[in-house]
């Protein structure tokens, strides 16, 4: 990881927690030691966004878990970043594997929140990655830059610093199946690379890339130490007391 990339992680409750549930998690956030080093981020559900904010420390930012293109209308269901700011909240996911392929949204719908949540101010971790079968038959590049392609027509080029992308190859969510280090390492330099080529230089240097795909408290510094990774998104890990270990992972 470049010096001048903070490492980042991200814990994704998905639909998972009750106030009891979520009470214990901030329990042992906030007793920690975290990282000073580390940008911490909890995507939770929609509606306990302004309950954790109100107890988490300020520290440590919450995200939503995905958000609707435009601020406001007849759109039962969503909510939009207008709404997520209100709360208190920055940052918001997108595009998680979850949302493309339980929900159906295409890679252009997911870049039309991408620019959207942007415009409004809020911080994006947008999110790419393959699945098993385009893997097996070596289409995880051609995937992965499709992907990023329709996100990047709508980053401005002065939005880049509010954006984390987040590499997850499905095959390895919530699977017990992870990429190793090399094999994560050489999708997030190829990423690199393609940003260097598609956008610039600077921000291919820049922006942070983080990996997700069963991350555990055990393999989590081996991945850190990878010179692309940038940090994880971690699922159903960020739920338990070992996430603490993830955090701190670049320590």
């Amino acid at each position: 990881m470049a010096p001048e990339r903070k490492f980042f992680v991200g814990g994704n409750w998905k639909m998972n927690g009750n106030k009891k549930e979520i009470d214990g998690i901030i329990a042992f956030l906030t007793a920690g030691p975290l990282d000073p080093n580390t940008e911490l981020v909890c995507g939770v559900p929609s509606c306990y966004l302004e309950y954790c904010r109100q107890k988490l420390p300020a520290t440590i930012g919450v995200a939503a878990q995905n958000c609707y293109k435009v601020s406001k209308g007849a759109f039962t269901g969503e909510i939009s970043p207008a709404m997520i700011k209100d709360v208190g909240v920055e940052w918001v996911i997108l595009g998680h594997s979850e949302r493309r392929n339980v929900f159906g949204e295409s890679d252009a719908l997911i870049a039309e929140k991408v620019g959207h949540a942007l415009s409004e101010g809020l911080k994006v971790i947008p999110c790419i990655g393959e699945k098993l079968e385009e893997r097996e038959s070596g289409k995880t590049e051609e995937v992965v830059f499709s992907q990023l392609k329709a996100i990047i027509e709508k980053i401005p080029l002065d939005k880049w610093e509010n954006v984390v992308i987040a590499y997850e190859p499905v095959w390895a969510i919530g699977t017990g199946k992870t990429a190793s280090p090399q094999q994560a390492q050489e999708v997030h330099g190829k990423l690199r690379q393609w940003l260097s080529e598609n956008v610039n230089a600077e921000v291919a240097q820049k922006v942070r890339i983080i990996y997700g795909g069963s991350v555990t408290a055990e393999n989590c510094r081996e991945l850190a130490k990878e010179a692309d990774i940038d940090g994880s998104l971690v699922g159903g890990a960020s739920l338990k007391p070992d996430f603490i270990h993830i955090v701190n992972a670049s320590q």
